[in-house]
């Protein structure tokens, strides 16, 4: 589970994340959806243990990240444009980021590669890469490790419909692995479907805009 209490940041003097208070349970996907600017981005980097609050607490599964100097277990991010080392090829990168943690191997990254139908890109060189193959890279460096939760920012930015719909095929199978997953975007039609709870952000202030059931979506 993770819980928000009171959470608040300030950035050059400026309010972005407003008194924030949330409950996210493992086994749904939580979307969180408003215009550029209102506050989505920053909120997933300080659940992430990247952006220290100036208020409030963020604890992951009993731990307060911030009061112990910690960042979230089996956790993995995609925030902003994926970036990597322009001169290896995905595969390499992939592997290198692997022998951080070393609990996969070869196997499992190219088992993510195809699950995310970018095996035939694999040994490219990512300064050669779109944007839509940067996306896809990105997610499989989220899903390779096989982590509790997935926070992805804007993940569907430059996929065709096709490559989306198979992500979003993908994300509602980690969910139904009880795992807890974040989503932000502006345009709310991407997670609309998707998700079994919305969220609206304006200014720093977040409302519930949808709540349902989307246990049954395939």
């Amino acid at each position: 589970m993770i819980e928000i209490n009171e959470l608040s940041k300030k950035i050059d003097n400026q309010e972005i994340l407003k008194n924030i208070n949330l409950k996210l349970e493992s086994g749904k996907i939580y979307g969180f959806v408003g215009r550029n600017g209102s506050g989505k981005s920053i909120l997933l980097k300080t659940i992430c243990g990247f952006l220290k609050p100036n208020h409030g607490n963020v604890i992951i599964n009993g731990v307060d990240i911030y009061k112990n100097g910690v960042f979230p277990k089996n956790t993995r991010a995609l925030i902003d444009i994926p970036n990597y080392i322009p001169d290896l090829t995905g595969f390499e990168n992939l592997s290198l980021l692997a022998s951080i943690e070393n609990i996969i191997g070869k196997e499992e990254i190219e088992q993510t590669l195809k699950l995310v139908n970018f095996y035939e890109e694999k040994y490219k060189k990512f300064k050669k890469y779109s944007l839509g193959m940067k996306q896809k890279l990105g997610i499989g460096h989220v899903l390779m490790e096989n982590p509790d939760i997935l926070i992805l920012d804007e993940p569907f930015n430059g996929l065709d419909e096709i490559s989306a719909n198979k992500i979003r095929e993908i994300l509602i199978n980690e969910k139904r692995k009880n795992k807890i997953i974040l989503i932000a975007t502006h345009i709310k039609e991407d997670i609309e479907n998707l998700c079994d709870v919305i969220y609206e952000m304006n200014d720093g202030v977040i409302n519930l805009k949808d709540e349902k059931n989307n246990s049954d979506i395939a």
